[in-house]
Order: C-alpha cells, then sequence, then structure tokens
C-alpha cells in the first residue's frame, strides 16, 4: 500500500476551557460553588475577598484595567445582562463587549489552566476555613453518635462476665440501624461458638434480654411483635386497654395490619370505643426503635433566589450570600508589564486572566439564574398566588425557547439550585411537570394533580377512604382526564398507601 499526504479542511466545535468552566460553574450547588469559590482564592493570588462593600470605583478599575468602565469584577446578584446557550453559540457569545475588550489578546488563553482549575466537584466537606470561627456552626461542632456507638456505651455501664459481654457485643453487631435484629440467635451462637466453649442458647437469649431493656427500650427484637410487647411490658399491666392490646398484638396483629376492625372487635369481644383505645394504645408503641437515634448530620437548604410580591407585582432577587464578594487584587493587578516576559511578570498576567475568566463565569452563572427564576415566576404566577392546584404545565422546552438558551443550559441551572417563595422553598425543577389534557380543551400539570389528590385524602371520610377509581371520578367532574392507573402513581409518588390500608376508626 503507497502512503500519501492529504489536506482536508473542515470545522470542528471546540470547548475551550474557559467554556467548560462557565458551564461547570452554572451545574454547581451553593454549597458546591462556595468551595469552588475559596478554592480560586487560595489558588490564585490575584483574586480576594472584597471586605469593604463602599470600595471606591477607582480601585476596581484599576484591576479591570479600563478606567472608563464600570466595576466588572464585583459580582453583582440583580444583573440581568442577556447570556446565550452553552450549546448554540461560540463562548464568545456568553462575554459582553467590555469584557471582551478587557482581556488582553497577547495573553495565551489556555496557560496552565488545567493546573488552577481541577474537574472534580468539591463537597461542603471541603471547605476551607473562613474568617468567621461561626460559619456553619452545626456541621463544624455537632457529634454524630449511631445506634450502635450508643448501646455499646450503655453496655459499659452495664455489670457483665467478660463472657455475657462478649455475647453482648456480638449481639449488638447483628442489629440493624432500625433497631430490630438483623440475624438469628443460632447464627450469633455458630460465631460465638468458635471463642467461647460450651455455648448455650439459653446464655444468649438471657443476655439479648437485658439488652432489649436498653435505650430505645424494645431494641435487638427478632420480630416486630416482640418488639411491641416489650415496650407494652413498661405499662401499668392492670389497665384494661394494656391487656387487651397485649392480646391483640400476641393473637391479631395480622388483622390489625389489614385494618379488619369488624373482626378484631369479635376476636377481642370489646366495642368500637375500646377498640379505639387499644389501638391508641399500640400507636404510641415503635416499632422502629432504632430511628430514634438519628445519625445523620443535619442538611441546610439555601435558597439562590428570593421571590416577593411588591406592588402586586412579582419581583425575583438572588440571595446576596449565596456566594462570597470576590475581586481582582489592584495593587498585583498593577504590577503587570506587557514587554516583560520574565518568568514574575508572565506568572501574574497568566494569573490576572485566569481570575478576570473566572469572574466573568461567576457573572454569566448569576446573570442565567436569574434570568431562568424571572421566567419561571412569570409562567407560574398561579402557583405563588394559591399554591400547587394552580400550577400550570411546563418543560424545559418551554422556558429554553423564552430566554434564548439550550435545554440543557436550563436543565443545570435548575439542578440543585433553590426557590423561596410566599408558599415555601422549593427546587427550581419542581416548577417543572407534565400536563393532562381537560374536558375544556386545556391543560392541567401533574403537580397540580397531586396537590387534588392530597387535598381529597385529607378531608375524606376515615370510616370509607376514597379508592383511586373514586378520585378518578372526582377528578372528571372537575373537567379533568385522568386513568386509574396514573391516580395510583400519583399517590404512591406522595407517599399515600391505599384505601384499603388508610381505613381506620373515628
Amino acid at each position: 500500500m503507497k502512503q500519501s499526504l492529504q489536506l482536508k479542511i473542515g470545522h470542528q466545535l471546540t470547548m475551550t476551557p474557559q467554556l467548560q468552566q462557565a458551564i461547570r460553574l452554572l451545574q454547581l450547588s451553593t454549597l458546591d460553588l462556595q468551595a469552588e469559590i475559596q478554592e480560586a482564592l487560595e489558588s490564585n493570588p490575584l483574586l480576594e475577598v472584597n471586605e469593604h462593600e463602599d470600595a471606591s470605583p477607582a480601585e476596581n478599575n484599576t484591576a479591570n484595567g479600563n478606567s472608563e468602565d464600570k466595576p466588572a469584577q464585583e459580582l453583582n446578584s440583580t444583573s440581568q445582562n442577556d447570556s446565550t446557550s452553552d450549546q448554540d453559540a461560540p463562548e464568545e457569545n456568553m462575554l459582553d463587549n467590555n469584557w471582551s475588550d478587557d482581556i488582553p489578546t497577547d495573553l495565551a488563553v489556555d496557560t496552565s489552566w488545567d493546573d488552577v482549575y481541577q474537574a472534580n466537584s468539591f463537597s461542603n466537606t471541603g471547605l476551607a476555613k473562613s474568617d468567621n470561627e461561626d460559619f456553619d456552626f452545626d456541621s463544624r461542632r455537632a457529634v454524630t453518635e449511631s445506634l450502635t456507638d450508643h448501646l455499646i456505651w450503655q453496655l459499659n455501664l452495664t455489670p457483665m462476665s467478660d463472657r455475657d459481654l462478649h455475647i453482648a457485643e456480638a449481639i449488638i453487631d447483628a442489629v440493624t440501624p432500625n433497631g430490630m435484629l438483623g440475624q438469628s440467635l443460632e447464627d450469633i451462637g455458630d460465631g460465638l461458638a468458635r471463642e467461647l466453649e460450651d455455648l448455650e442458647e439459653d446464655e444468649v437469649i438471657a443476655v439479648l434480654r437485658r439488652i432489649q431493656q436498653f435505650d430505645p427500650l424494645g431494641v435487638a427484637s427478632r420480630d416486630v411483635r416482640e418488639c411491641l410487647l416489650i415496650q407494652l411490658g413498661q405499662l401499668d399491666q392492670n389497665l384494661f386497654e394494656v391487656q387487651k392490646a397485649r392480646e391483640l398484638i400476641e393473637n391479631h396483629l395480622d388483622l390489625l395490619g389489614s385494618r379488619d376492625f369488624k373482626t378484631l372487635m369479635r376476636k377481642l369481644k370489646v366495642k368500637e370505643k375500646d377498640l379505639q383505645e387499644i389501638i391508641g394504645v399500640i400507636h404510641n408503641l415503635n416499632p422502629r426503635p432504632g430511628d430514634i437515634i438519628d445519625s445523620s448530620t443535619t442538611e441546610y437548604v439555601v435558597p439562590d433566589v428570593f421571590v416577593k410580591k411588591e406592588n402586586n407585582r412579582w419581583t425575583v432577587q438572588l440571595n446576596p450570600e449565596i456566594a462570597p464578594k470576590i475581586r481582582i487584587n489592584s495593587d498585583y493587578a498593577s504590577l503587570v508589564k506587557r514587554a516583560d516576559t520574565s518568568t514574575d511578570n508572565t506568572f501574574i498576567r497568566d494569573n490576572l486572566q485566569e481570575a478576570r475568566w473566572f469572574l466573568k463565569s461567576l457573572q454569566s452563572r448569576n446573570e442565567t439564574l436569574l434570568k431562568v427564576a424571572t421566567c419561571i415566576v412569570e409562567k407560574q404566577q398561579g402557583f405563588l398566588d394559591f399554591g400547587p392546584e394552580a400550577m400550570k404545565p411546563m418543560v424545559l422546552h418551554d422556558v429554553a425557547e423564552i430566554v434564548g438558551m439550550h435545554e440543557s443550559t436550563i436543565s443545570r441551572v435548575t439542578t440543585q439550585k433553590y426557590m423561596h417563595t410566599p408558599q415555601g422553598i422549593f427546587e427550581l425543577k419542581y416548577f417543572f411537570s407534565s400536563h393532562v389534557a381537560t374536558e375544556s380543551g386545556g391543560e392541567c400539570s401533574s403537580t397540580a394533580i397531586r396537590a387534588i389528590i392530597k387535598k381529597l385524602v385529607a378531608a375524606e371520610n376515615p370510616r370509607k377512604p376514597l379508592s383511586d377509581s373514586k378520585m378518578t371520578g372526582l377528578l372528571e367532574e372537575q373537567g379533568i382526564k385522568v386513568a386509574r392507573r396514573t391516580i395510583a402513581k400519583y399517590r404512591e409518588s406522595l407517599g399515600i398507601p391505599p384505601s384499603n390500608e388508610r381505613k381506620q376508626l373515628v
């Protein structure tokens, strides 16, 4: 085969590091963004926190390199400049003309970019220590304790022989997070038989009984029946409802699960009023005692956007506290000499350019977030005024057409971003939902249907809860065409059990 050289001319769309950085910042959550900014402050000496809100324009313009332009390094959370899609237009369209003029053309665009900005995502645990010692006080100083730690602590305070102590540790290791015993006593005994000679099952059971009296009461139970009976044993056994509750748990727990109240009244030989008191006693017991010991840390939702009504108009404003205000250090920026090619001058020039691109990416993120949030508020004013039942159907394509961006950009903006409204705090994705046709030819959003189902269940007769078919008919009376299986799907997504499990005595 003869070798030859061929020249081909073609066009290829390449995403530069600057555009990749802008896209990545756009999809970061608030906590991840704060960590990213902190990382940039530590790695780039040209960036600094603006501790003085009233900094003179002259200082900012010195860093900007243009004394006639407005200070662009300050993050402006109320800026509403246009931004375009990251996929439909080149990166230059993401910058306004002023910013394009600010960046010298003689600087190497890709200089050590990957060395400064890594592609990984930073979690809130990697956030560096801030100047304020009280920052994130709960997460810094909260001490979480697991159920196993809680039981071991009590075990150390309980007088036991070394043999029983060894058995108790094996039992505690077999306790699941919900407080139930995850292994059979036979399996636990087989594991201990290798270390303890002549181990009998009665020894394991005796130690198990002592652990079951630990806090939370009923922990290490082998099934729900045993767990409830242990907790019931702490009540006054002379009370009639307690005695009948024990009989119900021992013999008729399956009937209570199926809510067969008529059969229960016949089996227990009690009247309806007495059965209500008996069931009330059982409801005060906890079939999952381990849930009391919550080892998870508290996670706070910081809204990115605030929405409020002023002069009968809904206004949208970005949360100014979601990210520290940063700027370019004017002292370092003034040291740049264009004709100097020394190592120090090159280092300052490269970091100055990267700092300007980073600030512009943050500004572009804020502008895009504000534009998308404003569009959502304009289309969902009914929800803001009247609640979820007035939610209109809306998909990503609807917002993308209005703001002139690609759907992928809208998806990035609405992920892990939260809006504070008079109705509560919601993720931006909450406002997007599919539609269901109505008899009048209009559309009803799936979110509105879920709200209607929730309202119907809340107002139903507990003795005769509404079935999925019945709710389908009620929605049809309101002009909403929806299938029974769709009702069942929406009901399950709301965590509402079926009608036979919702039945209860008044």
